[in-house]
């Protein structure tokens, strides 16, 4: 199985080939460059790897949450390329891929969403794959959905933005936190390895962004 997965969705932009089990990657602080710079590291990566697209057997892409901006940006490279070399694309939510990617078994995951609220959910790993225990939503950081047990761990942005209100929340249900834990393409495609083979792509134009906010900033009158 050979997958190239992308992840723009935080202002890192990051790229990955799975190539068997090997994974070969790419990784910048891009801050809004994504589109500037993607295209480029897709080059080099795939050059280095010496793999063509029309070898591929997927793309995937963090779907989101995350930045407005770096999801379209994300989606709409993975639909163009996937076009062109007529592959499969599936979407994979930016918060399991932060799960993926903590070395840990139970996960509250949480990306600063900005506007005093933040992208949250609860996963647990059971066996090869992660059950979400509370689904992606978007929430104030003190209303956050609540787990049972005290073996969790932190990941993402949102502790790094929140992290008073997360630990008070939380208490001592939390053993560590992660709050430098970024989604990162490698995590995408060891999340998508499966589910490609289990036939889960979709064809390029049925690929879509995963928005859990209708407008990105407040109003004057909220401000």
């Amino acid at each position: 199985m050979k997958i190239l997965a992308l992840n723009t969705s935080t202002e890192h932009c990051s790229l990955a080939l799975w190539l068997d089990g090997a994974v070969v990657e790419r990784d910048v602080l891009a801050g809004q460059r994504h589109t500037e710079l993607i295209l480029p590291m897709l080059q080099a990566l795939l050059a280095e790897a010496g793999v063509s697209l029309g070898e591929l057997d997927g793309i995937a892409f963090g779907s989101g949450p995350g930045s407005f901006t770096g999801l379209r940006i994300g989606c709409g490279i993975a639909q163009g390329l996937a076009f062109g070399a007529d592959l499969p694309v599936l979407g994979i939510c930016t918060l399991e891929a932060l799960a993926e990617g903590s070395g840990a078994d139970h996960v509250i995951a949480c990306l600063d969403a900005r506007m005093g609220e933040i992208y949250h959910a609860v996963y647990s790993r059971q066996e090869e794959d992660w059950q979400a225990l509370s689904a992606p939503g978007l929430y104030a950081p003190e209303a956050a959905p609540p787990v049972e047990g005290n073996d969790w761990t932190g990941a993402g942005s949102g502790f790094g933005v929140h992290c008073e209100a997360l630990l008070a929340r939380y208490g001592d249900q939390i053993q560590r936190v992660a709050a430098e834990a970024i989604p990162h393409a490698r995590d995408v495609a060891c999340l998508a390895v499966s589910r490609l083979e289990r036939g889960q792509g979709v064809e390029a134009w049925n690929a879509a962004p995963l928005y859990l906010r209708d407008k990105i900033a407040l109003k004057t009158s909220e401000r």
